[in-house]
């Protein structure tokens, strides 16, 4: 597929260089430096630990595309720990590892670069809501109005008149969801408004399983595993035998969950070479196992303990959305770089590291819900026995370190594989990682914050 370009500037990758320094170790091994001439930086900063009575930080955050290069592993810092020769080398490690986060040069290159900007600009303007307090995120550009607008319309259109995903009753919820806002600040990359259309309505159509087969609008756990089965085929075909084929045919528009999947995996391939949707399908089922998963703790009644509440997450979770970052962008990964175990670790701390902000956004709404909802401070709270404050400060340290992971780690990779679709899909993953944060944020129609402050 065609690169249509870069992105606008809103990325968290370039700051990880800040938090490189242990990576730059092995590389400086890789060139031949001894040990003891090798710079000593810091890695990422530990996750504040908050007493019962203290008051939290204000939020960590960090600039968009704070430049941090002058500061980046083997600049002056690294050169003042090191002998002259020593130096010289960090020195040119610094230079790739600047060449590495800006892209390449030249005529015709313009479409691989990451987008970087000697000075980041501000948000014009505050943004709805509030951060939650000590939450490590970064702020972003408000998502373009005019796509914002032309996305809402059409994704409206769709969702009543071509797939019927929702009753006339839910229609203040629908438009509540702000699912275009939502879109045109995870991909400001997309080309066209026809590429963003591609995440918007598979959002919307997860949206609709989750609703209506898990939660809030008849979901239940009971009988789930089928209902998610026979869903799971209007994304990867049932091949079956002539007979039995026009009732699996039919199935598919027995319900809103299925007319939604089926409709947007049509419009997803019409965009997607054959690997990526193969990939999204690969990540759906990761999210039903997540779905089936948290169904059998509310059938028993059981409250996990908190790491398997976290491998639970890491399946049930938002990585189908960043999965797509390539496919929406207009390029494509190859499969067997996507493959790559360090590439595979940072989409999963990304994953990760999302969708603890959302347990942390709507723990007030779960709370007010019916039943019991398990999120990570209801997981914590139980399992370690802490106040519901204390739970939910803990929780956002997991959520930081899981953040300075993610970057940490997609510094690495883009250092030990500078191959251009691949620093790409990076900073897409931490634009999008950004962008869901500044959707939760703002989505106050959705969201409030505990009073824990």
């Amino acid at each position: 597929m065609p690169d249509p370009g870069a992105a606008p500037v809103q990325s968290s990758l370039p700051a990880a260089a800040a938090r490189f320094g242990e990576h730059i170790v092995a590389a400086c091994a890789e060139a031949g430096m001894e040990a003891s001439a090798r710079p000593r930086l810091p890695g990422p900063p530990p996750a504040p630990v908050l007493a019962a009575n203290t008051a939290p930080p204000e939020a960590e955050t960090a600039a968009p595309d704070e430049s941090v290069l002058d500061d980046a592993p083997g600049g002056d810092l690294a050169a003042q720990h090191v002998e002259d020769g020593a130096a010289a080398e960090v020195r040119q490690l610094s230079s790739i590892l600047e060449q590495v986060l800006r892209g390449p040069t030249g005529l015709g290159t313009a479409g691989l670069k990451l987008g970087l900007s000697e000075q980041s600009p501000a948000p014009a303007a505050p943004v709805e809501g509030t951060p939650i307090p000590g939450l490590y995120h970064h702020p972003v550009l408000p998502p373009d109005p005019a796509r914002v607008e032309e996305v809402s319309r059409r994704i409206k259109t769709w969702a009543v008149d071509e797939v019927q995903a929702y009753p006339p009753e839910w229609e203040d919820q629908f438009d509540g969801f702000s699912v275009a806002r939502y879109m045109v600040a995870c991909h400001p990359d997309a080309p066209t408004i026809d590429h963003l259309m591609v995440a918007a309505r598979l959002m919307v159509a997860e949206n609709a399983v989750d609703d209506c087969y898990c939660e809030d609008h008849g979901g239940s756990p009971v009988g789930l595993g089928s209902r998610l089965l026979l869903a799971h085929t209007a994304l990867d075909p049932l091949h079956t035998t002539k007979e039995y084929e026009p009732e699996w045919t039919a199935s598919l528009q027995s319900d809103a969950p299925r007319r939604a999947y089926r409709s947007a995996m049509e419009y997803l391939l019409q965009q997607a070479t054959a690997s990526q949707a193969d990939r999204f399908r690969h990540d759906m089922a990761r999210l039903h196992l997540g779905y089936l998963a948290e169904a059998a703790w509310a059938e028993t009644d059981t409250v996990p303990e908190v790491w398997e509440y976290l491998a639970m997450r890491q399946f049930n979770n938002f990585r189908p959305c960043p999965t797509i970052t390539d496919t929406v962008g207009g390029y494509e990964l190859p499969a067997d770089v996507h493959a790559r175990p360090d590439v595979q670790r940072v989409i999963a701390l990304a994953g990760n590291a999302t969708t603890i902000v959302n347990d942390l956004y709507s723990y007030t709404k779960e709370l007010e819900s019916p039943g019991r909802h398990l999120n990570l401070p209801v997981v914590i709270a139980e399992r370690e026995g802490m106040s519901d404050r204390d739970a939910y400060l803990k929780a956002v340290e997991v959520h930081n370190q899981l953040m300075h992971d993610f970057e940490a780690e997609a510094a690495a990779v883009a250092a030990a594989c500078p191959v251009p679709s691949l620093l790409r899909f990076l900073r897409g993953v931490a634009v999008w990682v950004d962008g869901n944060h500044y959707w939760h944020q703002t989505n106050t129609y959705r969201y409030s914050l505990p009073d824990f402050w």
